[in-house]
């Protein structure tokens, strides 16, 4: 029996499961300690329940996600407002290195995936839905490619295999980030180098209640900007579209707050801030927030057990992999220091999961250790500017072969 959740409700639920994290964290010090995103914490939890229903009860809960993705493009829009152009400049040369590591991510992925798809009797081809089709690509790329997936090897249920191999992408994703983090950051005793730079994401733990106060006016004001670079994002994007340019929404909305904090601090210097305040730090981490909680508790678990072995095994694999992959070659080749770290975390989510799932490991991550603004930056505009040009040619070369 099949039950739909309409968006409001679902996006009820989405606060609720929030704070069933929050709380969850609060209450067990190894999800602090390990630094699990709060999303994540109930997001799962919701999710093994939805489970529990489905096998009691054979009940399927199908939640309509149209709220969901507001809370996206609002999150994304706050990471543009705080993105400053001196960071832009100066983050030229490590945006570039991430690139490159996120290429070489991509090619490593699709060998794993194409052997682990020969090993278990699937078609050579379909190794791009063992890989960076469902990983890096995420659900939208793996539903994206499944249909030449399957006319290329006559795989009937490619789409299924690409949307399981995702769906647990998502869920190791969320929870290796943080244990990276930890491992590197107290391991080698790193520090933030600007520690006075504030959070662009949440409110530090240990944030005193002068430094969290947040007034009225500020959040509307935040609020304001926030809706601003929405609907001049919106805008970017219906021209785009005309020119023949595809992008999610979220991406016009990342450049247009970039373009509107800039313009602002060069137009109005003495103005009341907008950019890394804590009142836009706190809309942001309730968006990322809800928006994970949404996406984790929405995830329907039972429809993983057919494709069982396989994905175990391969994605085991592709894990391994990747954990040594950012600890001993994407750590040291951007820096070794504390930002390396972030990103390391944040890479840890982008590269088997998706780019939502990086934010939120690396506001984890920064809520208790220190800022890293930088990091915020570049690993979005890697992960949504340049990947898919990447991985689209990787995937079709596999598929071709």
């Amino acid at each position: 029996m099949i039950h739909d959740i309409p968006a409001f409700i679902a996006a009820t639920l989405g606060f609720a499961v929030f704070i069933a994290g929050t709380m969850l964290n609060a209450r067990f010090a190894l999800l602090r300690q390990f630094n699990i995103p709060e999303p994540v914490s109930g997001g799962l939890l919701a999710a093994l329940l939805a489970l529990l229903l489905y096998l009691l009860a054979g009940t399927e809960l199908n939640f309509d996600m149209q709220a969901r993705d507001l809370f996206l493009v609002l999150f994304f829009a706050g990471i543009g407002l705080n993105a400053r152009l001196s960071d832009l400049i100066s983050g030229g040369i490590p945006l570039l290195l991430l690139l490159v590591l996120t290429v070489a991510a991509i090619v490593i992925q699709n060998i794993i995936g194409v052997s682990g798809a020969a090993l278990f009797g699937y078609p050579v081809q379909s190794g791009v839905l063992f890989g960076s089709a469902a990983l890096i690509g995420g659900h939208g790329t793996a539903i994206a490619w499944a249909p030449e997936v399957a006319d290329a090897t006559g795989l009937a249920n490619a789409q299924e295999l690409g949307i399981a191999v995702a769906t647990l992408g998502l869920v190791v994703a969320a929870l290796i980030g943080g244990p990276i983090a930890r491992y590197l950051i107290e391991g080698k005793g790193l520090e933030p180098s600007r520690p006075e730079a504030g959070n662009t994401i949440g409110v530090p733990h240990d944030a005193t209640a002068e430094a969290s106060a947040i007034e009225p006016i500020s959040v509307s004001r935040a609020l304001l900007y926030l809706n601003l670079a929405v609907i001049l994002g919106y805008g970017l994007s219906l021209v785009l579209t005309e020119a023949g340019v595809k992008l999610p929404l979220f991406v016009p909305c990342l450049i247009m707050g970039i373009v509107i904090a800039n313009a602002r601090s060069l137009l109005a210097p003495r103005a009341a801030p907008v950019s890394r305040t804590p009142a836009l730090a706190l809309i942001t981490e309730i968006a990322l927030g809800v928006f994970l909680a949404m996406s984790l508790m929405s995830l329907q678990l039972w429809t993983l057990v057919a494709l069982g072995p396989a994905i175990a095994v391969i994605l085991t694999a592709q894990t391994l992999i990747t954990v040594g992959f950012v600890i001993f070659i994407l750590f040291p080749v951007m820096g070794g220091g504390y930002r390396a770290a972030v990103l390391a975390a944040g890479f840890g989510g982008f590269s088997l999961g998706a780019t939502p799932t990086a934010i939120a490991n690396m506001t984890a991550v920064t809520k208790r250790y220190g800022p890293s603004p930088m990091a915020f930056v570049i690993l979005p505009l890697v992960s949504a500017f340049f990947v898919d040009i990447a991985n689209a040619i990787a995937i079709q070369i596999v598929v071709n072969f």
